[in-house]
């Protein structure tokens, strides 16, 4: 009995997140055929994973964890593509330039970034700006979804770093 109430279960939750991987989609097509969001891609970022791939990803489990818990999932996807769009290789950018701080000072540049080529509502501006906690100490997320994204962004950067190439 108990096993059947968890498979009918897990299987309504499986319908339900395939509705939101197309509405998903949906939500963030603009910004993910963007042209300037495309030139992500040709960042390395995490292990093989490169810029646009990883804000992908962030972006996917924002949407899923924010519809689950009832939030701005919209913003929260939104804010998830355009969180790393700074456009240059962190990996090299310090010996290139000397800025040292790429983890403390790249939220305020994908937010410049991101302000030029969208409008961004406050959940988004937050996300953006606050998804570094705890490396930007005094920089705490102020919305549910900024906190959700700074999980999230650590999450798929620890599984982006582990996975083999």
């Amino acid at each position: 009995m108990i096993y059947q109430l968890r498979t009918k279960a897990a299987k309504r939750l499986k319908a339900i997140r395939q509705g939101w991987k197309e509405d998903f989609y949906r939500e963030i097509r603009d910004i993910a055929e963007h042209p300037v969001v495309l030139r992500m891609k040709r960042y390395p970022h995490h292990g093989s994973t490169n810029c646009y791939q990883h804000c992908i990803n962030v972006a996917y489990y924002n949407y899923q964890w924010c519809r689950f818990f009832h939030l701005d999932a919209r913003s929260a996807a939104r804010a998830g593509m355009l969180h790393d769009l700074f456009l240059y290789d962190w990996h090299t950018h310090a010996r290139k330039t000397g800025d040292h701080f790429h983890g403390m000072t790249h939220p305020g540049c994908a937010c410049r970034n991101a302000k030029k080529l969208f409008r961004l509502n406050r959940v988004e501006e937050d996300v953006i700006l606050h998804h570094m906690w705890p490396v930007t100490l005094l920089s705490l997320p102020r919305t549910r979804e900024g906190w959700i994204t700074t999980i999230t962004d650590k999450y798929c950067g620890a599984c982006e770093t582990s996975r083999r190439k």
